[in-house]
């Protein structure tokens, strides 16, 4: 099981990075949140989380230790997979998702795509008294460039939301709200989607 990797950022996405260490380059899947933590940086440290399925090896990236322990704490719930729980994690902050586990706010968790009424009790439920209660902190965003549009279309199809869907909404929350950031566009779009 791997767990760090360090080096040059090769490529960063909203849903994806390329890190380059020792002359290879490992493909990983990320959140929103360490997206945002990521911008802007030539070299990361990121704590990697390991999938193996029959028919793949899946390499999932934090910027901090702490968001990956809330990773596995999600997908330790039955019902929770790994894309599942980087969804949860892009949709709202790890903060936030403490937040709704210790005060028992289902609304907050089956508002994220692919949790229902009865994923979110049980995620409250089996992590209720695993999760300390932790104050909301603002997150910070980076600014981005006037691709803001194509990564956030690219991160929501990547995430498996209908290519001329997102393009409708993104269309939609731009022309709402000129100058969004992408993280907060990506945020946005996943609560209507």
């Amino acid at each position: 099981m791997y767990e760090y990797i360090r080096g040059k950022i090769s490529d960063l996405k909203p849903a994806n990075i390329v890190v380059e260490a020792g002359q290879v380059g490992y493909f990983i899947n990320i959140s929103l949140n360490t997206y945002s933590q990521l911008s802007g940086k030539a070299e990361a440290t990121i704590f990697l989380h390991q999938v193996i399925r029959e028919d793949a090896h899946v390499l999932y990236g934090f910027s901090q230790q702490s968001e990956r322990e809330l990773f596995r704490l999600l997908i330790s719930v039955n019902g929770v997979g790994s894309n599942t729980a980087i969804m949860m994690l892009s949709s709202m902050s790890p903060e936030e998702i403490k937040v709704a586990i210790a005060t028992e706010n289902v609304n907050a968790l089956k508002s994220i795509k692919g949790i229902g009424i009865k994923t979110a009790q049980r995620i409250i439920i089996d992590l209720k008294d695993k999760i300390e209660k932790a104050p909301v902190s603002e997150q910070i965003l980076f600014a981005a460039d006037n691709t803001i549009r194509d990564e956030a279309l690219s991160a929501l199809v990547m995430l498996g939301f209908n290519r001329k869907a997102v393009e409708k909404e993104l269309d939609k929350l731009i022309a709402a709200e000129p100058g969004c950031k992408v993280e907060t566009l990506i945020k946005k779009a996943l609560k209507n989607l």
